[in-house]
């Protein structure tokens, strides 16, 4: 990122302060910059941050698990048979349609309020992105190369293996991003039914007391790790792919 486009951040964050100063801002409507990062250095140092990241990440890794095994099994069964297709893909579509969080009261019911119900919501958030980017991958290999590793004795298990799972890595790892982005979201809203530690359990309490500096300190934390995933994607790209072709040169 050039300098220049550093400018409107830094910009912003300095109106921020001075509005804070000022008395514009009230701290219960947003505190200060210079107050959230005092607050992220104490909740570091005391260990309450880190203990309730754990926690957090720990739900987010185990739904996108689950999440993960499921797509990838949908997604091979119905894209590598016209009977898995027509027996999995219409009830993923109909899952596509209902919003996953409005499941949390039924899986409250279902699981009661500790943890299976907001790993539960992960891993369903999670499925679909893997299933319909594994789905759509496979169906997209190029009929041409399937046709010429066959002419090479290519067949069955090897030629899944060989030619038709390296052709759908691309949409897979596309799927993985958009899945890791979701877990991060949903564990927003699921860490809100009665969690006992964890991000959502910090801004529960903050939200009751109107400790905005608490509030927004969870916020970065989010956003740093939805950056921090994105970024393993990245380099999971990097070193699956190296052998594909890029137009981008620099």
């Amino acid at each position: 990122m050039s300098r220049a486009r550093w400018l409107s951040p830094v910009l912003l964050l300095l109106l921020w302060e001075l509005g804070s100063r000022t008395g514009a801002i009230p701290p219960r409507i947003l505190a200060a910059p210079s107050t959230v990062l005092a607050t992220l250095w104490e909740m570091t140092i005391s260990g309450e941050l880190p203990r309730n990241l754990v926690v957090s990440l720990a739900r987010a890794s185990a739904g996108l698990a689950i999440g993960l095994i499921v797509g990838v099994t949908l997604a091979l069964a119905a894209g590598l048979s016209r009977q898995g297709e027509t027996a999995i893909d219409p009830l993923m579509q109909i899952k596509r349609t209902i919003p996953s969080l409005a499941l949390t009261p039924l899986f409250i019911v279902w699981f009661g309020i500790g943890e299976a119900p907001k790993i539960t919501l992960i891993a369903v958030g999670t499925t679909f992105p893997i299933y319909l980017n594994l789905f759509a991958g496979v169906r997209g290999v190029d009929a041409r190369l399937i046709e010429a590793a066959r002419s090479f004795g290519l067949k069955g298990l090897d030629l899944i293996l060989h030619v038709i799972l390296p052709g759908a890595l691309p949409s897979f790892l596309v799927g993985l991003r958009y899945a890791m982005g979701v877990a991060l979201l949903v564990l927003v809203v699921a860490e809100q039914i009665n969690a006992q530690a964890g991000l959502g359990y910090l801004i529960n309490n903050a939200r009751d007391f109107m400790r905005t500096d608490i509030i927004v300190v969870c916020l970065i934390v989010y956003a740093a790790l939805g950056l921090a995933a994105d970024q393993i994607v990245r380099s999971l790209e990097t070193r699956a792919l190296a052998w594909r072709p890029s137009f981008i040169t620099s």
